[in-house]
């Protein structure tokens, strides 16, 4: 056991190259929580975590200005920090998850909003999360998450894949030839962002255009990575679609210009709150955000889902890890996916993915990372890793090579991370409640 004797919080903000599109929303800059924790040993650990607002909760994001929707998560995300000081926890996983209920109710306030979608407060919870783990990876002596992880989660992250190929993701706002310059790098599973802006008659025309649009320039390439040579996609349709008959539409589209064969994952096509089955839709259907742990996963299976987004630097490794085993007892695979991370954060998702079953038809393990299309310094994020010249942290025609000193070290992810302990004020706070 060990006990929560202090914390100390701080954000930064990243800009971003560009707007970020998606849910018919857009942001501009990535607001990046560091919180430390101290317990009752001297020793102390940083976590970091990426604030997703309009991804967790579009009500929230459209409330306000994109500011004020950082702000709103930073305010809880340090509540949380407040939230544990004092408390005794045993083991890494599930000690920050324990606070959601309660500090549920204090997202309500701080939001002004009554119902807020169930990925709100974990992605609030990332950095305290990682803070935790790492915490008790000083305490034990290790950098390898392995000796971490509980038996029953280690049997279900059974792998150690050599490589994991990396997924781009193709923004509304990317060109066409952007996209067919990543395939020449070595890319060949292309997640494409739809739901565009507009109303379901228009977002379907333009969706529809998009896809013809990023086929033509892609269709008639080859990659030797990719099973059967020939490029695939993932479609993340951001919940925007209100209809079956509108998802069959597009798909349909898909099919008539000879892409629905080269699409592995539909992912989220309905809104959270709609019930509508998906057995009946001709692709793997896959749900993210309307997956908030063990229990929506469950009910997600039920109507028809056939696989899990995971999201370590989205919804916190604890709650990752729950879906995962609630996964693994159906039979459903998982993958991981980005939350437009910095390069820490993809290092804390790629400990994940390396580990996971590879999903069925691809053959290796997969990642979604899309840092490097779309901040303004990710050269210079790249520069502040602790281990800048490892081999698995820049990607190679198209994919992170895992050798056996990533897992050794986690990706560097239990190092010490002086850029961002620089930005932390120098005295712990110790008030809780």
């Amino acid at each position: 056991m060990m006990k929560i004797t202090g914390y100390r919080f701080t954000v930064m903000r990243e800009p971003l190259a560009a707007p970020f599109g998606f849910k018919g929303g857009a942001f501009t800059e990535k607001w990046i929580t560091v919180t430390s924790l101290t317990n009752d040993s001297g020793i102390s650990a940083t976590g970091i975590g990426g604030l997703a607002v309009l991804w967790s909760d579009p009500g929230v994001f459209f409330s306000r200005s994109e500011t004020g929707g950082n702000l709103a998560m930073a305010l809880v995300a340090e509540q949380a920090a407040k939230m544990l000081v004092g408390t005794e926890i045993g083991e890494p996983a599930g000690a920050v998850t324990s606070l959601e209920e309660e500090l549920t109710g204090y997202a309500r306030k701080v939001t002004g909003l009554r119902s807020l979608r169930g990925a709100f407060v974990p992605n609030c919870l990332v950095g305290l999360d990682m803070a935790v783990w790492k915490l008790f990876a000083r305490e034990r002596g290790t950098e390898d998450l392995d000796d971490l992880l509980p038996g029953e989660c280690r049997a279900v992250l059974p792998e150690r894949h050599s490589r994991i190929a990396r997924i781009p993701l193709v923004g509304y706002g990317m060109p066409p030839e952007k996209a067919a310059a990543l395939a020449e790098e070595g890319c060949f599973l292309f997640k494409i962002k739809l739901g565009a802006r507009g109303d379901q008659k228009e977002m379907l025309s333009r969706d529809k255009s998009r896809l013809s649009e990023l086929h033509g320039v892609l269709r008639g390439r080859e990659s030797e990575a990719s099973p059967g040579g020939r490029i695939l996609y993932y479609l993340d349709a951001n919940g925007r679609y209100e209809s079956e008959e509108a998802v069959l539409s597009l798909l349909e589209h898909a099919d008539a210009i000879g892409m629905l064969s080269r699409v592995v994952l539909l992912e989220e096509p309905y809104p959270e709150d709609f019930d509508i089955d998906v057995a009946g839709l001709p692709v793997r259907v896959a749900a993210d955000e309307s997956v908030h742990g063990p229990a929506e996963a469950a009910a997600r299976a039920g109507m028809g889902y056939g696989a899990f987004a995971i999201k370590p630097a989205g919804k916190t490794l604890s709650v990752s890890l729950g879906t995962i085993r609630e996964a693994a007892a159906r039979g459903i695979p998982c993958f991981v996916a980005d939350s437009a991370c910095v390069p820490l954060l993809v290092e804390w998702n790629k400990c994940v993915a390396a580990r996971l079953p590879a999903l069925p038809g691809i053959g290796c393990g997969i990642l979604e990372s899309n840092g490097g299309e779309h901040y303004a310094a990710w050269d210079r994020l790249l520069s502040e890793h602790p281990l800048p010249e490892a081999p698995w942290v820049v990607p190679k025609r198209g994919y992170y090579e895992t050798d056996e000193s990533f897992y050794r070290v986690s990706g560097g992810v239990f190092r010490l991370w002086e850029h961002y302990e620089r930005l932390l004020p120098a005295m712990p706070s110790t008030a809780a409640g």
